[in-house]
């Protein structure tokens, strides 16, 4: 198999005591490649040295995470845009609008996702999209850019079959992550009714660990619980699975 995670933040402090354990976990599970999102400026140069570290397995997106947008966001997008000037990243994330856990910044998170699409579309690059609470919010900002090239990830996707259906029209591949193992998360239909060519895979790490490992550490290992549980639903092979959710990722990424 040659498993791609598509979303995971290795980068950050909770794997600072067995990091290259947890690489090598992933290796050994046949996580083939690894993608970094950013957070914000605080996060861009661990990130960039876990990159440094292997090329050959991580590859680094940038962007400012919708919760990160408060007073000084105008600063933290001058710095996303100075350093797609004079570095290789591999897309624009993950961006978005989070209403979640904060509204006091909903209009400063949308003017971001805004500018940071216009980022994409300039360096010719993937969006990788946060949606948490606010996919009707995103949808009115991605009909902005209805003339445009976009494309893409959903990241996390928990939203409707009609809305997945829309993403996908629009150019977007679903993020499907620990979620869909999560009993009664109805996301196992929404997968159904989509197909795995819209897909792939991601963990969101060391978030939503998927069942058996929820409410642990999620890693990029835990991936082929993801792939499995794919398998199950499609009523396929993992070699199958694995096949069709990577070609995804490598043309989401133009590899």
């Amino acid at each position: 198999m040659d498993l791609i995670d598509t979303h995971t933040h290795l980068y950050l402090p909770d794997f600072d005591n067995d990091r290259e354990a947890v690489i090598k976990r992933a290796t050994e599970n046949n996580i083939r490649k690894i993608f970094l999102p950013n957070i914000d400026s605080s996060s861009i140069v661990p990130l960039l040295e876990l990159v440094n570290w292997n090329p050959n397995i991580f590859f680094p997106l940038i962007g400012l995470h919708p919760t990160s947008v408060k007073e000084n966001y105008e600063e933290e997008l001058k710095l996303v845009e100075s350093r797609l000037a004079k570095e290789r990243f591999w897309g624009i994330g993950e961006v978005g609008i989070d209403l979640y856990w904060d509204r006091t910044y909903k209009i400063e998170q949308t003017i971001a996702f805004r500018y940071q699409i216009g980022l994409a579309l300039d360096h010719k690059l993937p969006v990788i999209i946060h949606s948490r609470d606010s996919i009707n919010e995103i949808f009115s900002v991605l009909d902005e850019f209805s003339t445009n090239n976009i494309s893409g990830i959903f990241h996390s996707f928990t939203g409707t079959v009609t809305e997945a259906i829309k993403a996908i029209n629009m150019g977007f591949k679903i993020g499907i992550n620990g979620i869909v193992t999560f009993k009664n998360s109805g996301l196992d239909e929404v997968v159904r009714k989509i197909g795995l060519e819209n897909i792939v895979l991601e963990t969101d790490a060391p978030y939503l660990a998927p069942t058996p490992k929820r409410g642990k550490r999620n890693e990029s290992s835990f991936l082929i619980y993801i792939a499995q549980k794919l398998s199950e639903l499609f009523s396929t092979d993992m070699e199958t699975v694995s096949r069709i959710t990577s070609d995804n990722a490598r043309d989401v990424f133009g590899m």
